[in-house]
């Protein structure tokens, strides 16, 4: 049975990959798109991009432009100052939906209540204000995926702290606090299943135009990537999507209780996870923490055109 997902997003180059797989493997409800990687202009009109690249008809629902509470940087020096590695992409055609993504997040799962997979790829901003305005949303999702964190303390924004927890740490905190389980995939995984370089750049030589697409906007990240001596490349949205869409390539995960640190002047946005029980707390996240990785190639693979 094919799943029906709703995505929360704000696409830069990862969240691109990931787009890419979803519409190969599953059916796109709505996305619904924040500022993060970009500002939200750029971030919806990848969006758009993204839907008519996939010849798909999904409705894009423009979110929340700033954090709940405090502003924070993004990251235009990995992704581009666009999101798409300033690639010089031609406008979409098409337009984002009038209703704002906290809403549309609402409104859809009243609409398909224990049908829609939410996975969310980008800061919760947009998740958050849901949740405030209708605290009933997580009765309605019978999965909720979230690409964030750093389990242990090495993040890649701070010290600690992850990019879409540390974008905005008081909306994870509302989401980890009111939601009741989730799956958690977090920066360190990532790191643990980065795909070698040249054998994922031989993917983007693929006769599709899904690959050409890729390998125009990801110029960037990989020159990213090896400037900084990494041996693969990264892509934590993607991973994030392989755990959605194949649950069964997951080879080792953890059920604990994580929250989201608010005020730590070095701290900021990390995410503390109780892995002894110390707090009594019920666990809220299962952490996903090692992956089949030819599993997860091969939904890249096949994306991209290049099986």
């Amino acid at each position: 049975m094919e799943q029906v997902l709703l995505i929360d997003t704000d696409p830069g180059v990862d969240d691109a990959l990931a787009l890419l797989m979803a519409y190969e493997r599953a059916n796109v409800a709505g996305l619904s798109i924040a500022a993060g990687n970009v500002g939200l202009q750029h971030t919806v009109t990848n969006a758009l991009r993204l839907v008519e690249l996939a010849g798909a008809d999904t409705p894009v629902y423009a979110g929340c432009a700033e954090p709940l509470v405090l502003p924070a940087a993004d990251a235009a020096f990995v992704h581009g100052a666009d999101g798409f590695g300033d690639a010089g992409l031609a406008p979409p055609q098409r337009r984002a939906d009038s209703e704002h993504a906290a809403l549309a997040l609402i409104r859809l799962t009243r609409e398909r209540p224990q049908q829609l997979t939410l996975v969310a790829l980008g800061p919760l901003t947009n998740l958050a204000l849901a949740l405030r305005l209708d605290p009933t949303l997580p009765q309605r999702v019978p999965r909720l995926v979230i690409m964030g964190g750093a389990v242990t303390g090495r993040g890649n924004t701070t010290v600690p702290a992850e990019f879409n927890i540390g974008f905005d740490p008081e909306a994870a905190h509302v989401v980890f606090s009111a939601w009741p389980q989730f799956e958690l995939v977090d920066w360190e995984a990532t790191l643990r299943h980065g795909i070698d370089l040249q054998r994922f750049e031989a993917w983007l030589t693929a006769d599709d135009a899904r690959a050409r697409f890729y390998e125009a906007i990801s110029r960037k990240i990989r020159g990213f990537h090896r400037e900084r001596g990494r041996p693969g490349m990264v892509v934590a949205d993607a991973l994030a999507m392989a755990v959605v869409l194949d649950p069964d390539c997951v080879q080792r995960a953890e059920h604990r209780h994580v929250a989201v640190e608010l005020s730590g002047g070095l701290t900021r946005g990390a995410t503390v996870v109780d892995w002894d029980g110390r707090s009594g707390r019920p666990a809220n996240a299962r952490i996903v923490l090692e992956v089949d990785q030819a599993r997860f190639e091969a939904l890249i693979r096949q994306a991209l055109g290049a099986d």
